[in-house]
């Protein structure tokens, strides 16, 4: 399976160009960012989506009554934050949950997880550019399936696959021109280039 993520829609622009460049998934963060936005914005962003690919709520440490609003409004079809927060969270009927994993502690965490659980392997802030631990998230990578976070752009994405072999992968800050705003030819060019490197791996259609 190839799986692509583009995370941190802001602009119809960005959703677009997402779904033109074949995403399988389209994030829509809620914490502190110059991504983030609202439930109401993060709803009428996603209609062109719904039923197309899945649509992330994006969040972490968020509070319960954010959360509310979210499930609510937005209607995710999975809410992605840190391991620990899912501990208070009860999610709605049809809502899957990804935990977000950060380094060898949180790896280390995944033992407490079922097995078909999906995660999420970012590096030590979401966001920033931050490249994750490759050789943390490969040993992670062997035990389930994982979505490579972190530091990804078109530029290294083939090289993470190759290094990683994920499930799949989340891109943010690699495909903006600014930040904040996505750049649909870096949008096209990574879908582009992670799916040709799954084809090579072994993990992607031929």
């Amino acid at each position: 399976m190839a799986f692509v993520k583009i995370c941190g829609m802001t602009d119809t622009r960005a959703v677009s160009a997402a779904l033109a460049a074949g995403a399988d998934a389209i994030g829509f963060v809620f914490a502190t960012s110059v991504r983030r936005v609202t439930p109401q914005q993060a709803a009428e962003l996603a209609r062109p989506a719904r039923g197309r690919v899945l649509c992330v709520a994006v969040t972490q440490h968020p509070s319960s009554e954010l959360l509310e609003m979210v499930f609510e409004v937005f209607r995710p079809d999975v809410l992605q934050t840190d391991l620990a927060d899912f501990a208070r969270i009860e999610l709605p009927a049809g809502v899957t949950g990804w935990p977000v994993l950060r380094g060898a502690a949180d790896a280390a965490a995944d033992a407490t997880l079922p097995a078909g659980q999906r995660v999420l392997f970012e590096g030590p802030r979401s966001g920033t550019g931050q490249v994750a631990d490759w050789s943390t998230a490969r040993e992670l990578a062997a035990r389930r399936e994982i979505i490579l976070a972190g530091g990804l752009g078109p530029d290294n994405v083939a090289e993470a696959i190759t290094a990683v072999d994920p499930f799949g992968v989340d891109v943010s800050s690699g495909v903006e021109a600014s930040p904040g705003r996505k750049s649909p030819e870096l949008i096209e060019l990574f879908v582009r280039r992670a799916r040709e490197a799954f084809a090579r791996a072994g993990n992607g259609e031929n």
